[in-house]
């Protein structure tokens, strides 16, 4: 089906699809407020899989015989009279998941086509994804409706109130109106848990994930991922040294004023996009330090913390190899930046963006692991140039699992 298809099945599939309008009393939504950092610019945890009482518990309620309901916050219940095929979302959060599970010849739209790690991607056998053709719906600050209407999606992955964030023309009303008159509206900003606008429930990344499957009808491939998840993180947790022999790591932005020696500087977060980083055990060398969700420093105060490592966020999604070598040349060469630990003992290393679903999270994972632990993982050369016995998790088996063959 492509973007313009408006053949009489396809309209016989928008008369179901559209009544998916979420059941909230009090209104449609939580309340939403501005964010100064929403734009995609700049201790080892347990699985945050579902437990099987929690899955016992679903969150998905069959109402007829094909029909059913997903349940999320802020939307609340989501009726579906059949699985969606064509979608779009937000950024690679959910674009990613239902990448995962197998939907990307269905991808209509998204408001962010920019900024994606497209290398993970490219390191996944015989699973082809590029945004050539797909539309970018974020324009100059605003994000135009009729584009929805144009799309014409059986479902859209964003979380309403963070859309609002970027773009505060829309309103309540007109994302009821696309909800009714085109698909249902389903997700959850769960990147960071410190935006006074979200006072609903977060979500954490599979648990999310696995509401995204419900939406799809893909819980096969969901609990193929979760097992994938599960297997890396136990190989993480039974190699990783004590405490107390892990380096300290200074989380910084790669999107920082290099010229002028001012960084944006992140203690470890609770929310989704810091997930590997738990997941980790890293020690976060501004943690103690930074009273907030971030902090602007010069070269004198990263030096008083002086971390082991120091590891740019974004350094795989926003900027080019060349681009993230350029930027830590004009580190090196600084009087004060030359005396850091991290630039002696050459340890600046490309982060992870923190908009990340399952098939990011993944990469991530294994390449802050080999970052920080190389003597027990693998020292990190680059995703090409990682053996295939040095690999944590298993690219074929991950291809297989998007490729339907479970």
């Amino acid at each position: 089906m492509n973007d313009n298809d408006t053949t009489t099945d396809a309209r016989t599939r928008r008369d179901y699809l559209k009544y998916g309008v979420a059941v909230i009393s009090g209104g449609l939504f939580a309340g939403c407020t501005g964010d100064a950092d929403s734009q995609p610019t700049p201790a080892s945890t347990d699985s945050d899989t579902p437990t099987a009482a929690e899955t016992a518990s679903s969150t998905t309620t069959p109402t007829a015989v094909d029909s059913y309901t997903v349940s999320m916050e802020p939307m609340g219940e989501v009726q579906f009279e059949s699985a969606p095929e064509r979608w779009m979302a937000y950024f690679s959060t959910y674009g990613d998941m239902a990448i995962a599970l197998g939907q990307l010849d269905g991808l209509a739209g998204l408001i962010f086509t920019e900024n994606w790690p497209m290398a993970f991607f490219d390191a996944i056998p015989d699973v082809d994804v590029t945004f050539d053709d797909i539309p970018q719906l974020m324009g100059e600050g605003s994000i135009d409706k009729e584009a929805f209407y144009e799309m014409d999606c059986d479902v859209h992955l964003f979380d309403p109130n963070f859309v609002q964030v970027l773009d505060n023309t829309w309103t309540d009303a007109d994302f009821t109106e696309i909800a009714t008159n085109v698909g249902p509206i389903i997700g959850n900003s769960s990147r960071r848990r410190t935006d006074d606008w979200h006072d609903y429930r977060y979500y954490s990344l599979y648990e999310a994930f696995e509401l995204i499957a419900d939406v799809f009808q893909e819980g096969d491939r969901y609990a193929a991922f979760a097992e994938l998840h599960d297997s890396l993180l136990t190989e993480i947790d039974d190699g990783l040294p004590p405490e107390d022999e892990r380096p300290t790591v200074g989380l910084l932005s790669v999107n920082s004023d290099f010229e002028g020696g001012s960084f944006y500087a992140y203690p470890v977060h609770d929310g989704n996009g810091h997930k590997q980083y738990r997941d980790l055990g890293m020690r976060g060398a501004f943690d103690d330090v930074i009273d907030g969700s971030y902090a602007e420093w010069d070269y004198e105060q990263l030096l008083d913390v002086d971390p082991d490592i120091l590891l740019f966020q974004y350094g795989f999604s926003h900027v080019s190899t060349g681009e993230f070598e350029d930027r830590m040349a004009t580190m090196r060469e600084d009087p004060i930046g030359q005396q850091l630990s991290a630039v002696r003992n050459d340890r600046l290393y490309r982060g992870g963006t923190s908009y990340q679903g399952p098939i990011i999270n993944l990469f991530q994972t294994e390449v802050a692991a080999k970052q920080f632990y190389p003597e027990t993982f693998g020292g990190w050369h680059g995703l090409g140039n990682t053996p295939d016995e040095e690999r944590l998790f298993d690219r074929q088996r991950m291809a297989d699992i998007v490729n339907g063959d479970i």
